[in-house]
């Protein structure tokens, strides 16, 4: 790797991904076996030896070797010395998360971050219950009611459901089926272990954002093989995690190398049947985010997984393989070429359906910002192990963690439930409320009080085009606080947390 790029593989010169071009973001695509995993172990291994923090999921756990040092045998060593590269076997600096805290760090969000837009694609929610849990977390912000965990919002749907005509009166229609329909949904979320996804600590993102004693950035590996099977939560916390990056990193333009690469695996998962809306947002955040130095790079099967108006915005193209066998193989086959600056030596679709493992077509961003022609590439051998690192070695790092201890025990500071609860009580309600989504208590509307004041960290859509909007908002305390670019509010509530600085 020379000091301004990130190795890849050879073609007939070395190809790189330029360090001062890694925020234009890229895609990572190929069938299943053709290399990609080790494609993208090279690009996060690479740009941790670099200093840049890397955050990815690992879906299948075979990128978890990276965590540990190589052993290189004679076919790699072979390779590398074609390559005229010398393998130097090295582990590269890896902090273990996990939604359900089993096999890494718990990482947590809090209700009131992720948002009702969120929560309802996580729901899978219609346009009418939507807008019904928006005026929940309307009413939950006016009352000072903060939502940190699924207890609190399950005390507020039934809290809604008991000022259901109240809340009509000002919101419109409030049906009890719809919040009814809601709770359900938060059962199977709950059976699908949203309980250890929501709640405090949540996530600090400078802790996605260290670098080691000796300058490396860590390499961050979200624990997926369990969450995958649940696609749509999968996807919506990851996207919960971009959009946070979004909002809370200041403007920076182009540096010298980003302050941090989110690899998406599987992401079709994101635009799978996502509506319009959603997607017009994703676009939005995807177009914006390259100015806070954050590079996001979609790893998937196929590129017309990813929509024209996302893929548009992709810099950097490497392609490890692709069939086309079927009617839809083919035109998927066609879209990948066309996305390619044509080489004259050789018919693109043809090469990408040639490939063989561990080759790929690639196109970077040069140092004038244009995408080179596409070229044949073999992909370098890892300088860390091919393979999953075992459950011994994984426990071994996560002691070792710069972040252990931090996250590992769940908080549960007075919030929604226990302020409703406080609220039954006082009255000399026999009635508590339960933690179950199917919960029934009824309760008494709780006293109109102001809330605490609290510093935003969240900005609108409309704010994300406006520097000076956003510094008055930034210091801005009062009752209803601007809620994400993807929370679906304009005003909402959230757990106090001071604006970071990074």
């Amino acid at each position: 790797m020379s000091e301004n790029g990130v190795l890849i593989g050879f073609s007939d010169h070395p190809e790189e991904l330029l360090l001062t071009r890694a925020n234009r973001h890229g895609l990572v695509a190929g069938a299943t076996g053709t290399g990609k995993t080790i494609t993208l172990q090279v690009l996060a291994q690479g740009l941790s030896d670099a200093g840049v923090p890397v955050f990815a999921a690992d879906v299948k756990g075979d990128l978890s070797g990276i965590s540990m040092t190589g052993a290189p045998n004679e076919k790699m060593l072979a390779r590398a010395a074609a390559m005229q590269v010398e393998l130097r076997p090295a582990a590269a600096p890896t902090v273990f998360w996990d939604l359900f805290g089993a096999a890494g760090h718990p990482i947590r969000a809090t209700v009131s971050e992720m948002g009702p837009l969120l929560i309802s694609r996580m729901l899978e929610l219609n346009d009418v219950q939507e807008g019904v849990l928006t005026v929940v977390f309307r009413a939950a912000d006016e009352q000072g009611l903060l939502l940190l965990d699924l207890k609190d919002l399950q005390a507020m749907l039934a809290n809604a459901a008991e000022n259901a005509k109240d809340l009509s009166a000002r919101y419109g229609n409030i049906s009890p089926a719809t919040i009814a329909t809601i709770q359900r949904g938060l059962l199977v979320l709950e059976n699908q272990g949203g309980t250890n996804i929501f709640g405090e600590p949540a996530l600090r993102l400078s802790d996605l954002m260290r670098c080691d004693a000796s300058g490396r950035g860590y390499v961050n590996l979200l624990a997926a093989d369990k969450l995958i099977a649940s696609p749509r939560l999968y996807a919506t916390f990851l996207l919960w995690l971009l959009s946070e990056l979004f909002e809370e990193l200041p403007e920076v333009g182009d540096l010298d190398r980003p302050k941090l690469v989110f690899f998406f695996d599987e992401a079709h998962l994101l635009f799978r049947d996502a509506p319009k809306p959603l997607l017009e947002k994703v676009e939005q955040v995807v177009r914006l985010i390259r100015s806070k130095g954050v590079g996001v790079y979609f790893v998937t099967q196929n590129p017309a997984d990813i929509p024209e108006t996302v893929l548009g915005r992709v810099g950097n193209r490497i392609e490890n393989g692709l069939g086309g066998y079927t009617p839809v193989e083919q035109r998927g086959l066609r879209a990948a070429a066309d996305s390619f600056r044509p080489n004259p030596a050789f018919d693109t679709a043809e090469a990408i359906q040639g490939l063989g493992v561990g080759e790929a077509l690639v196109s970077v961003l040069d140092d004038r910002g244009a995408p080179t022609v596409v070229q044949k590439t073999k992909v370098r051998p890892p300088n860390s192990r091919m393979g999953p690192a075992t459950p011994a070695e994984r426990a071994a790092l996560m002691a070792a963690s710069p972040v252990s201890g931090l996250y590992d025990q769940a908080v549960d500071r007075e919030s929604a439930y226990e302020m409703l609860k406080e609220k039954v009580a006082e009255r000399g309600s026999d009635a508590e409320p339960e933690e179950g989504p199917r919960q029934r208590e009824e309760y008494d509307e709780p006293e109109r009080r102001a809330p605490a004041p609290r510093a935003s960290n969240r900005q609108g859509m409309g704010e994300a085009f406006a520097k000076s909007m956003l510094r008055t908002l930034g210091s801005q305390v009062g009752r209803e606080l601007i809620r994400g670019v993807l929370g679906g509010l304009t005003a909402g509530s959230r757990p106090t947390r001071r604006r970071r600085r990074y």
